[in-house]
């Protein structure tokens, strides 16, 4: 056997949970560590919750387009080198947010997001490649909850950073975890799969795979209910600051809730195990339900009640903490093995849309309701997506 085939044979027992769970956590601590101080700062420059509703809209709209185009533009390039890329392009992002411009909180935002969605479209083809989709119920849910100290710390260390050293204070913290997360996956070394020899994200035409995506029901559903778990989690980083900010409490504080919402992740690899023995449906609706209660009460208590919103944000926080563990099994489970790269990219503007759609909506909601509003809205809309999932989700999901 040669000194090849052993490095081969060492490289694919090392690709497992634990191992995407690190590069995971440490990616997730990257972007945890400016996730509130984004919109804390932009609160700080336009001065308006409306206007940054406005902007993240915009911003939203510019990363979708791109990262529908990203298997395109990446055509020719190894996944290992997108992956840095996509690290690259998270630097750049702190750069450009440290200029505390407006200018450069918009071009900050959009790189940040592009660079997320690079990573995000690599690991997961490298998940793909390396996990069973039989593994997908226990792996998952394991990647997510050791990913839960980088939410916990970042959220609230990234204000402290901004509040005592300004706006270069938690992106330089940020670059540098950076640079260790390029180190570590490089070290790695991760295998390409057999199936894809050159290891590169194939190039093709957007508009063709996005019609392809939607001509297949499983998928539009696994789309819809990942959106629906994002717009939780979007509307959570964006907005809870904003209204406690906007009640009267520090920005500390508010780094300080989003950071408790972090620790709720812990609760995924229990969800997890309940799935295996109720199913993956019945666990996605409940927590829908949940989640949904929770944001319409938070909406309710808005800037009048600040510490009961936070709470109840808090229990919405653990129910969507279950989606994350379980929600993105529908897709993996369904999407075909040939199609993986081309329906990842697709699948992936759940997460630009889930800004979009909220962003614009918001942004006119805001123009004659407080921001307690905006809560009451999420609320509904996760309503809706709990009774489409009980509907259409297989039971034997």
């Amino acid at each position: 056997m040669t000194a090849e085939h052993h490095q081969e044979i060492g490289l694919t027992r090392r690709a497992g949970a634990m191992t995407f769970g690190a590069i995971f956590a440490i990616e997730s601590l990257v972007r945890s560590l400016n996730s509130t101080v984004i919109s804390l700062q932009a609160f700080d420059l336009l001065k308006s919750s409306q206007a940054v509703s406005v902007l993240s809209a915009f911003v939203s709209l510019a990363v979708l387009v791109t990262t529908l185009a990203l298997p395109y533009i990446l055509g020719r390039l190894r996944r290992r080198w997108a992956y840095t890329l996509g690290i690259g392009l998270m630097i750049a992002a702190g750069l450009f947010l440290a200029s505390f411009t407006i200018v450069g909180q918009g071009i900050g935002m959009y790189l940040r997001n592009c660079g997320a969605a690079v990573m995000h479209i690599t690991l997961s083809l490298y998940i793909l490649d390396h996990i069973r989709r039989a593994d997908l119920t226990r792996t998952e849910p394991i990647r997510l909850s050791v990913s839960t100290v980088s939410w916990m710390a970042g959220p609230a260390a990234g204000v402290w950073f901004y509040t005592q050293y300004g706006a270069w204070g938690p992106q330089l913290v940020s670059a540098a975890v950076s640079l260790f997360l390029l180190a570590v996956f490089w070290w790695l070394r991760l295998s390409d799969a057999k199936t894809l020899p050159s290891g590169t994200l194939e190039p093709f035409n957007p508009l063709a795979n996005v019609g392809r995506f939607i001509a297949q029901p499983r998928l539009r559903l696994a789309w819809l209910i990942a959106f629906g778990r994002s717009i939780f989690w979007a509307t959570l980083f964006i907005y809870a600051p904003l209204l406690l900010v906007e009640s009267g409490k520090s920005q500390q504080f508010a780094g300080l809730v989003i950071s408790l919402s972090q620790a709720t992740l812990f609760t995924a690899y229990g969800f997890g195990r309940l799935a295996l023995r109720s199913g993956v449906r019945s666990v996605i609706v409940g927590c829908f339900v949940v989640a949904a209660i929770a944001s319409v009460a938070a909406g309710l208590a808005g800037t009048s009640y600040p510490i009961a919103a936070s709470m109840l944000l808090l229990i919405g926080s653990v129910a969507a903490s279950g989606l994350d563990g379980v929600g993105g099994i529908p897709f993996l489970r369904s999407v075909r093995a040939r199609d993986r790269q081309r329906m990842t990219a697709v699948y992936r503007t759940f997460i630009d849309l889930s800004e979009l759609i909220p962003g614009f909506v918001f942004a006119i909601t805001l123009i004659y309701f407080d921001i307690g509003s905006v809560f009451v809205i999420l609320g509904f809309g996760l309503l809706a997506v709990a009774g489409v999932s009980w509907r259409y989700l297989p039971r034997s999901m």
